[in-house]
């Protein structure tokens, strides 16, 4: 049965594609008493233009549990009820970044130690967490391919045919374009409060249209352009309080000895006030 949930946006991962639901973005917020959700599928590219939200931004959406995923946090969402309400307002033109801690932090525990919510994941099936590491010690970048699955482009491209019989090909084409795959894995090693390393791939949309933008500005310079991915990712957040929300895939949640992927960072300004915050 649906319910009309208030959920706060806070990931957005970067798109994969699907065969059975084309392009899928993993979205993920929290509500207003402070519970995570992750509202799966969203296939964000074919929302009507009203309905494609930013991150930090309050929507109003039907959900309802879903049963195919055994992870606590995960919901269907009703993609037709979708309403985007405005954004929070800012102060002096500026973010305001103690209203997004209250949202964020309202009853959350914060983690400090990996293993624990590794644990508690495979006991509870929690698969959505904020995490504080201890130190970051630096930003991995590795090479990988640019070229999406074969198999899955084809299926996607007889899905798109099959649903859209009375289009014409240029509509048809315009359907199909799918998002560039950014040729390059981000990923943060970092120690927890224990001591214990850990090196952990970053999954974020920022991250990759990051890469994209400064490819740009860049003219295709990779190399430039990954320096400033560092610059933003590590040299600026290196400098802010900074966390990351942490989620599980639903393939690897039983099975990895670590199945936590950062799916977004939060990088709050230093001279705050976090003293109410509930470290685990």
């Amino acid at each position: 049965m649906f319910e009309r949930k208030r959920v706060f946006i806070l990931v957005k991962t970067y798109p994969t594609i699907s065969e059975k639901y084309s392009e899928l973005v993993c979205t993920a917020g929290v509500l207003e008493n402070g519970e995570w959700v992750r509202l799966y599928p969203i296939p964000f590219r074919l929302l009507n233009n009203s309905q494609k939200f930013p991150k930090y931004n309050w929507i109003d959406v039907d959900i309802e549990r879903n049963t195919s995923d055994f992870r606590v946090e995960s919901y269907r969402p009703d993609l037709d009820s979708i309403y985007v309400e405005p954004e929070l307002p800012k102060i002096k033109g500026k973010v305001d970044w103690e209203k997004r801690r209250e949202i964020v932090f309202n009853g959350q525990p914060i983690y400090t130690d990996l293993q624990s919510l590794i644990d508690e994941a495979k006991r509870d099936k929690k698969s959505l967490a904020i995490f504080k590491p201890s130190k970051v010690k630096r930003l991995l970048v590795e090479k990988v391919s640019d070229q999406w699955d074969k198999e899955k482009l084809a299926g996607l491209k007889r899905q798109a045919a099959q649903m859209n019989m009375f289009k014409t090909p240029e509509e048809l084409e315009e359907d199909f374009k799918v998002v560039k795959k950014v040729p390059y894995r981000f990923r943060y090693e970092f120690e927890d409060d224990q001591g214990k390393n850990a090196t952990v791939m970053i999954e974020d949309w920022e991250i990759g249209m990051l890469y994209w933008n400064c490819l740009c500005r860049h003219k295709n310079d990779q190399q430039a352009a990954i320096e400033d991915v560092r610059k933003k990712y590590y040299d600026e957040y290196m400098q802010k309080d900074l966390y990351f929300f942490m989620g599980t895939s639903k393939q690897y949640h039983n099975v990895s000895p670590n199945p936590f992927l950062i799916i977004g960072v939060f990088p709050l300004p230093k001279e705050m006030d976090n003293k109410q915050i509930s470290f685990l």
